[in-house]
């Protein structure tokens, strides 16, 4: 099992497949297996890897719950694995993670693709609207923000094992609060690629944000997915690794 100490935590990783690397960071109620329909399916032409950030699945808890540690836990596994070039993919929360990594080591990084969300980006037009979205999300019981109704019918197996997935993580979604405090800007990202990727049917973060969003930030890439929802990546895997892999090529072309 990789293990990277970083400041004395130990984070878990895992490295699958071989090509450009694709390092995958989970969102609040993942860990490196939330990827089992992703690894399988990108790792002929990808090398893929997953991790567990702090007080997730097989990392440490160092206690703190302080999610603002989680980029230099990605950062920690870059240098361990030995990344150059590599795509930056993060899920909802684990987006701000991977974006404030990726500032940290622009020079092994060719490309960020944040994943329903805006990766803390802050902005005045735009943080309204995320901040607009919440509250409606808020509204839902947590399961409606994250999967359709029709899917939780028609694939229960799928479903329960979505829900027990968190059960392996010591932090919660209330300790999580706190990464995407303090931005960046715009203006802080204008030396990374970015690439926004949006499920038509998200009701944690509206698809007019997230493209007010690509707007604003020049060079940036956009993909919304025709009737995906927040977590496309579990219910709509097909959708989600075709996508994913289209963007990756894109932001790994010099």
């Amino acid at each position: 099992m990789p293990i990277v100490d970083n400041d004395g935590t130990r984070i878990y990783y895992e490295t699958h497949g071989e090509g450009p690397p694709l390092l995958l960071v989970h969102g609040s109620g993942g860990h490196h297996a939330a990827w089992w329909q992703q690894v399988a399916a990108l790792r002929d032409r990808h090398t893929v890897v997953t991790l567990d950030l702090r007080g997730f699945g097989n990392s440490d808890d160092d206690d703190t719950f302080d999610s603002r540690h989680f980029p230099g836990d990605i950062v920690a596994v870059i240098e361990a694995a030995d990344l150059r070039g590599a795509v930056l993919l993060g899920q909802s929360i684990g987006a701000a993670a991977a974006l404030k990594a990726a500032l940290r080591v622009p020079d092994r990084v060719s490309g960020v693709i944040l994943a329903h969300s805006l990766g803390g980006i802050d902005h005045p037009d735009i943080t309204p609207l995320v901040k607009a979205d919440r509250a409606e999300a808020e509204k839902l019981p947590v399961i409606d923000r994250l999967l359709t109704a029709q899917f939780r019918a028609d694939d229960p197996a799928k479903t329960f094992l979505f829900t027990q997935m968190g059960t392996f993580n010591t932090a919660r979604m209330q300790d999580l609060r706190n990464l995407a405090s303090d931005g960046p800007s715009i203006e802080d990202v204008a030396g990374i690629r970015l690439a926004f990727l949006a499920g038509q049917r998200d009701a944690v973060l509206s698809p007019a944000t997230v493209t007010r969003a690509h707007e604003l930030v020049p060079g940036s890439l956009l993909e919304v997915v025709p009737g995906a929802p927040h977590s496309m990546y579990w219910e709509r895997p097909d959708l989600f690794n075709t996508a994913v892999a289209k963007l990756a090529a894109e932001l790994g072309r010099n």
